[in-house]
């Protein structure tokens, strides 16, 4: 039986979809490349091409010209349903309140790095140690969308590490509403070699801590570390707003012009 068009883009979705769970591709990490994984499914490249668009629409994929198809995040239903939805509207009414989602993951990424130092498995580890060589392979800053998707990879994999499901149930959610409410800083902040370079300082810290199983080091980590966030997100919206009302003020020389018209 042959699919019709549409029929074949749908099913090669769900294919490319399988293909990341089997392969275990995290947020970042690069698709095999077109040629590659048309000939891998049987299908043709045009084919191929309408999947991928299908799936970069729905948020799956991110697709960088002339440098290949990437994971994104993908978010939890659940999360959108039953926390994100409500928070959201609150934040959408008062962008102030996105600093209380920072405070709140502050205190919850403190308890995941305490639990994965303490749970981590060598599966875990691995894992971990892969999510932060894929956050510096966007040293250079060339994307910064997909180097804040494997910032956040990098601690829903710690989240995962600590075998609690409410809290990585709910760090999903955290991450879902900073998606919407802080994301331009959150790439802001890669496109900054100092405060790129002092992530990564602080990646590295708590990735050791958690492989050397010291809950007592790894939860000052990730406090150190979501403090330095809080604080650089914080100026980074106050510089935003400062240049927005700079850009409102009245044109000086326009000024002088008006008066000297007769």
């Amino acid at each position: 039986m042959t699919l019709s068009a549409p029929r074949l883009a749908d099913h090669l979705v769900e294919q490319v979809k399988a293909l990341i769970h089997e392969r275990k591709l995290d947020a970042g990490m690069r698709l095999p490349a077109e040629r590659q994984l048309a000939t891998e499914l049987g299908v043709s490249r045009s084919s191929l091409r309408e999947a991928i668009q299908k799936l970069i629409s729905e948020g799956v994929l991110i697709s960088r010209r002339g440098g290949g198809t990437y994971v994104r995040y993908e978010r939890e239903p659940w999360s959108e349903q039953r926390i994100v939805q409500p928070l959201k509207t609150l934040v959408e009414n008062d962008p102030g309140y996105r600093y209380d989602i920072l405070e709140a993951r502050h205190a919850i990424e403190a308890s995941t790095a305490w639990h994965a130092a303490m749970r981590a498995t060598e599966a875990d580890k691995e894992k971990l140690r892969a999510c932060f060589d894929a956050t510096l392979k966007f040293k250079e800053s060339d994307n910064p969308d997909l180097a804040a998707q494997a910032d956040v990879r990098f601690h829903l994999a710690i989240a995962e590490a600590s075998h609690n499901v409410v809290l990585l149930q709910t760090m999903r959610g955290f991450f879902d509403l900073l998606q919407s409410s802080v994301m331009h800083s959150r790439q802001r902040m890669y496109t900054v070699p100092t405060i790129f370079a002092h992530l990564t300082e602080q990646h590295d810290e708590l990735l050791r801590a958690i492989l050397d199983g010291d809950p007592e080091r790894a939860s000052k980590a990730a406090r150190a570390h979501l403090g330095f966030v809080h604080t650089t997100i914080k100026n980074l919206h106050e510089d935003e707003a400062r240049q927005s009302r700079i850009t409102r003020l009245p044109d000086e020389n326009t000024d002088v012009k008006r008066k000297d018209k007769p």
